[in-house]
Parts: C-alpha cells; sequence; structure tokens
C-alpha cells in the first residue's frame, strides 16, 4: 500500500512536468550535518532507571484505532490506549461496561481508523485536560480524559464521510471540528442517487462540535454544508485570527473517478476559511435548518464505571450561500494536505503535496481582501479570494511533497516533505530555508510540543515515518514503522533516536510531562464506587439467579477470588460476573478470565466493577482465573465454576459469604 502511494505521487509529479526533480525515496538522503555524535545521541535521549521522561508522546494508530503512548526522549512505549477497536488485553470492547462506547447508527463496529490528535488547550496553550481524538473510516471522535488515560466519550458525526479534518480544536476547546473527506449525497433519508450525478447531489459538511467547559461533554451545535469536495486537514486560528477555522480541500474538479488524475486538471485547490463567530451569529438569528440525522453518543461514567449509548436525531445546519460572511476560499497549489497556523495567529500554511513552493498566506491581508472585495468568482455563493491579495508569500524550493507545518517559538517552520524524505526548516516572516534534515523514510506528519499552539516548546522534533527499510530488524513482508527523534535547540537539527510505532502513526501531540502526571488517577475510591452491581466486600459477594439469568457478585483482592467455587450454573445460562477489585493500591489491577469463553478477559483497576457475560455450552468443571500478575502467590488466585445439563436439578450455590438467591 505505501509504495502505492509513492508511485501516484511520482507519477502525479512526473505529470506536472516536475519528475526530474523527484530524489530517489528509497535512496538513504546525505546525513551530513544530520545526525548528532553517537555518544552525544545517547546521552541526550538517555533516561535513567526510577527517572521519568520530559514530555508524553500520543500518536495516533492509525488501523489500529487506538493511541500510543511514549516518553520523549527516550522513545519508550508507556501505553496503548483503546478507542475505537477492541482490545483483548484490558477488555475494552468486551467487557459489558464498555460495549456501548462502540455504538453507532449501525450498530456496534469494533475497529476504525484513527489519524488525528489534538490536546485540549487554553487560551491557545495546551492544559492537559483531555485528548481528541477522530475515527476517519465510522466518522467518530473520542474524547480522553487524561487523569486516566481512558476514552470518556465518543461522538459519531452524521452526514460525513471519511471524517479526515477532525478533531482540531479552537483555542479556549470551544469546539473541536470534524469535516467529510468523501464527499456524498446530503440527502438525509435517501442517499440513492447515480454516481455520474455527483456535482449535482453530492455535498462535504463541515461540523462543530461544541465542548463543555467543565466536563468535556461533547455535542454537535451545528454542520456547514459545503461543496462536493474532499476536505482534508484543518486548523483553528489563534491570537489575531481567533475566531476563524481553516479547512484544506481538494478535487476542487468534482471528479468521482480515477482522482489520481481526474482530480489533477486544475492549477489551485483551496482553503476554506470560516467565521465561526459569525455561525454562532447566524445561529441565533434562526438562519439554521434543523435536519434529520441519526447518530449515536456514548459517555463513560467513571462513577459507576459504565458507559451508555444516547442516540440523537437531528442537526442544525448552515448554508453559505444564505449566510453571507460565513464561508470564503482562498486558492492553493494543487492538492493541499496540511492546514497550519503559527503561533501568532498571522500565518496560515499549506501544504500542497504537488507544489514545489509553500504557501503562507496572511491573516490580516486576508481580512484585506474580503474588505476590498478582492475575489475571483464565487463557489456555490462561496467568495473565492484573489491568490496575491490574501498571500504573504511563497517559499522557493523547499523539497518534494510537503505536508504538514509545526513551528517553535522562534518563528520557524518545520516541513515535512514525504518525495523528498526530509524535514525541512525555514522562516515564517523571511520565507527563508535555515536546514534540511533527512528522514528515513518518507515522512508523513511531524511534531514539536506545543509545535500547532501560541505556546511552542521547541526542544525536540518527532517526524512519523512510513517505511522503514533497513532500519529495524526484518518482521517478513510488513516493516514497523518509525518515528525519529530530533534535537531542533540549535539552528541545525540533529538526529538522535529512531524508534518503532504501533499502527501507522498518521498524527501526534506532544507536550510536557508536568501538564499531565500530577493529575493521574491511582486509584478509583471503593466508597465513590455507583456501579450498580458493586460489591465492596467479601461478605457481599453472592450468585443470584432470575430465570436462565444468573448474576455473579464478586470480589477479587490479592489473592484470590470471592466466591472462588460455584455450582448450580446449567448450560445455555446467561453468566454475568461482575467484578469488583478491591485493591486501593497504586497499580493492582487485576484480570478475570473464564475458560472457553468467547470473550476476551476483564481488566479491572483498584476500585473499579467491570462485568464479564458467558454462556457455558456444555456440561462440566470450568476453571476461572486472574490473568494480571498481581502478587507472589497470582497462580493460587483462582476458582471453579460446575455447570450442569440444563434440565440438572442442582441448585445455584457458592462459597461466597452473603446467602444466594434463585427464582
Amino acid at each position: 500500500m505505501k509504495t502505492t502511494i509513492k508511485t501516484k505521487i511520482l507519477t502525479a509529479l512526473a505529470a506536472l512536468g516536475i519528475g526530474s526533480m523527484v530524489v530517489m525515496i528509497t535512496a538513504c538522503p546525505s546525513a551530513k550535518n544530520s545526525t548528532a555524535d553517537g555518544s552525544d545521541a545517547a546521552k541526550k535521549v538517555y533516561v535513567a532507571p526510577g527517572k521519568y521522561d520530559e514530555n508524553y508522546l500520543f500518536t495516533s494508530g492509525g488501523f489500529s484505532g487506538q493511541i500510543s503512548v511514549y516518553g520523549i526522549p527516550s522513545g519508550r512505549l508507556l501505553r496503548v490506549i483503546p478507542v475505537f477497536s477492541q482490545d483483548p488485553e484490558k477488555g475494552w470492547g468486551y467487557s459489558e461496561e464498555t460495549k456501548p462506547m462502540l455504538n453507532t447508527s449501525n450498530g456496534m463496529i469494533p475497529w476504525d481508523d484513527s489519524h488525528h490528535l489534538q490536546l485540549s488547550q487554553t487560551d491557545g496553550v495546551p492544559d492537559g485536560r483531555w485528548l481528541f481524538v477522530n475515527g476517519n473510516n465510522t466518522p467518530r471522535i473520542a474524547r480522553i480524559d487524561l487523569r486516566t488515560f481512558r476514552t470518556a466519550e465518543v461522538i459519531e458525526i452524521p452526514n460525513t464521510a471519511g471524517n479526515h479534518a477532525s478533531p482540531f480544536i479552537t483555542p479556549n476547546t470551544e469546539y473541536t471540528v470534524a469535516a467529510t473527506r468523501f464527499s456524498e449525497p446530503y440527502t438525509f433519508e435517501n442517499g440513492d442517487v447515480a454516481i455520474s450525478s455527483y456535482k449535482d447531489n453530492f455535498k462535504g459538511a463541515l461540523s462543530f462540535i461544541a465542548v463543555d467547559k467543565t466536563s468535556g461533554n461533547m455535542g454537535i451545535k451545528f454542520q456547514i454544508l459545503m461543496p462536493g469536495f474532499n476536505y482534508d486537514l484543518s486548523h483553528s486560528g489563534k491570537g489575531v485570527s481567533d475566531g476563524w477555522f481553516f479547512f484544506t480541500c481538494y478535487n476542487s474538479e468534482q471528479a468521482n473517478t480515477m482522482l489520481e488524475v481526474n482530480a489533477s486538471q486544475k492549477d489551485k485547490d483551496y482553503i476554506a476559511a470560516v467565521n465561526w463567530k459569525k455561525a454562532e451569529e447566524y445561529l441565533a438569528q434562526g438562519k439554521a435548518h434543523k435536519v434529520k440525522a441519526s447518530y449515536m453518543h456514548n459517555t463513560y461514567d467513571e462513577s459507576t464505571h459504565t458507559g451508555k449509548s444516547e442516540k440523537m436525531e437531528d442537526v442544525m445546519t448552515l448554508n453559505p450561500a444564505e449566510c453571507p460572511g460565513l464561508v470564503y476560499f482562498m486558492p492553493t497549489p494543487k492538492s493541499p494536505h496540511g492546514c497550519d497556523v503559527d503561533p501568532s495567529g498571522e500565518y496560515i500554511v499549506g501544504g500542497g503535496k504537488l507544489s514545489t513552493v509553500i504557501p503562507v498566506f496572511s491573516f490580516s491581508k486576508i481580512q484585506k481582501a474580503i474588505a476590498d472585495k478582492s475575489f475571483e468568482g464565487d463557489i456555490a455563493g462561496i467568495p473565492v479570494l484573489n491568490y496575491k491579495a490574501a498571500l504573504h508569500g511563497e517559499v522557493e524550493k523547499p523539497g518534494l511533497g510537503p505536508l504538514h507545518n509545526e513551528f517553535d517559538a522562534d518563528g520557524n517552520a518545520y516541513t515535512s516533505m514525504f518525495v523528498s524524505s526530509e524535514v525541512v526548516k525555514w522562516n515564517v516572516k523571511e520565507l527563508k530555508v535555515i536546514d534540511r534534515a533527512p528522514t528515513y523514510y518518507s515522512v508523513g506528519h511531524l511534531v514539536v510540543a506545543g509545535g500547532d499552539s501560541k505556546k511552542p516548546w521547541g526542544k525536540y522534533l518527532v517526524a512519523m515515518n512510513k517505511i522503514t527499510k533497513d532500519r529495524y530488524l526484518p518482521t517478513g513482508p510488513e516493516l514497523t514503522q518509525s518515528a525519529q527523534l530530533y534535537d531542533i535547540t540549535g539552528e541545525k537539527m540533529k538526529l538522535l533516536l529512531d524508534f518503532p510505532t504501533i499502527g501507522e502513526p498518521h498524527y501526534a501531540q506532544m507536550c510536557p510531562a508536568e501538564l499531565i502526571k500530577p493529575k493521574s488517577v491511582k486509584t478509583f475510591k471503593l466508597t465513590e464506587n455507583k456501579h450498580p452491581y458493586v460489591t465492596l466486600g467479601e461478605k457481599e459477594s453472592r450468585v443470584e439467579r432470575k430465570g436462565n439469568v444468573v448474576h455473579v457478585y464478586m470480589t477479587a483482592i490479592r489473592s484470590h477470588f470471592k466466591p472462588d467455587n460455584i455450582e448450580g450454573v446449567k448450560v445455555g445460562d446467561e453468566v454475568y460476573f461482575h467484578v469488583t477489585n478491591l485493591e486501593q493500591d497504586w497499580d493492582v489491577p487485576h484480570g478475570f478470565a473464564v475458560r472457553h469463553n468467547e470473550n476476551a478477559e476483564l481488566l479491572i483497576m483498584p476500585g473499579e466493577t467491570q462485568t464479564l457475560k458467558w454462556i457455558p455450552k456444555k456440561p462440566g468443571v470450568v476453571t476461572m482465573y486472574c490473568t494480571d500478575f498481581c502478587s507472589a502467590l497470582h497462580q493460587e488466585m483462582q476458582g471453579y465454576i460446575r455447570v450442569s445439563a440444563a434440565n440438572a436439578k442442582v441448585e445455584l450455590s457458592s462459597n461466597g459469604a452473603k446467602g444466594n438467591k434463585q427464582q
């Protein structure tokens, strides 16, 4: 797949007449002056035993549907956070409490394609409260609570296909956004139209999801109906441009087949500039249309340790043709990807994948162009700004395949060059290239701590590469993706470290550890456990039957379950094990598994209750045991379940302390 992508880009570049400039991506670029001395690099990335890394690095998992967390500068993997995909290690999507978090309007969908991440911000600076991530396939946005490093909320995005320009946020986390990558029929009730009617019936949608200031809970505030382009990436304005949002889009040709050819006919595509403050005004004026929709809103309550799903049935939609000043198009070099705003908010940088320049737009010039009505026409009632009127300037000959830009605190930008496999450093105001460092190979996105905010910390840059030929031990036909760590404290970038990554990271966020570490939850208090099936002590453990449904109220503590012997379960029963971890000590989870169960295990945090469903299929004695090594007597943490025939007369019983109940 990766080779195909590069081949397509090279083909497209050749078609544009710049094929002779392409640097061979399978060849190693010159590493002169780009790699720190081996001993020096080792010192800079070494984190002594018992010491903490300076930074958290969060990367999307691509086709894994999850998030990976690394320590920087060591590159050590700290955790995988399950989000959109089932995770048997943690029981995510398998326990009865977490299954609702994967609900959609099309049923439970236990996988996704996660591309982009965004840390919550206060006044344009990461605040360490929440992390947002998009589901690209089944349009969703999830919110991660960084006190627990667990998914707290998932909202489905209606009228959207390929939720790619997402989940980028406004400077005070007022909104997180979602935009459709693949335009589709926007008929809400019936999308059965001829594909050949693309230009007439296919539309895009930009969704603005409001975020509660205290709880973080999300709700779709409004959608903006857009022409049927492919909306790719986005970033909010900040500082002088606060109140605006910028989205790259391609396929302005509105082609519906062979896009690598038919969507490359024009010289330019567009950046959509959205005035979301004005959108709020139009919303208050009643200019929005309430339209039917069907989507799910899933939330996880840490007091009950339980997820729930709520079905939503409408959205408010604004049409730019009816709302003057809401949206403007800015022409930008062909097939743009990244859409990045510098720390001041004055400069908006586009990443034209098939361009030999990097365009830098000026917010003040954009405002002047709007005031002067310096337009090149309109598209579906949306004015198109004159390119030069909005332009600050172009970075000449930066490299090939510019994708994404991050910034430091000294007025510099760093651009990933997918085709020429390098990171290029350049000055935003002067538009001059300062340095370039090779990557190994085909870099996609990159990240600087706070590099898309008002406050870049600017010590390290991490490049996320698609191809790793010759970088690691071979592992069959598929090799790991790679992250590379660069020191950017000096004028010249220095490569410090390679480390492999999980899934295919498309985007990342990095921030100082001190923003998050002090807030980390260590245990859930038993006294605050409001789970409907909680068992607060061994004396409360028991089994209960109602018809063919059996509830097991179980406790886990080093190093036994209570009860650990159960009899009277019958073939075909629905058995629910409600396991409460009585531990109140940090990092002492307990696992729970039943032999032959078709679900995964449970992983229960200290003070938490989780539920495993089991349907026995044949008579016999079945073992249950702890799967997470918890003590020297971990192996002894086991029990037995006697399963009898469906018509057996064996009474339900256990060695629990409380009387058992049978109805």
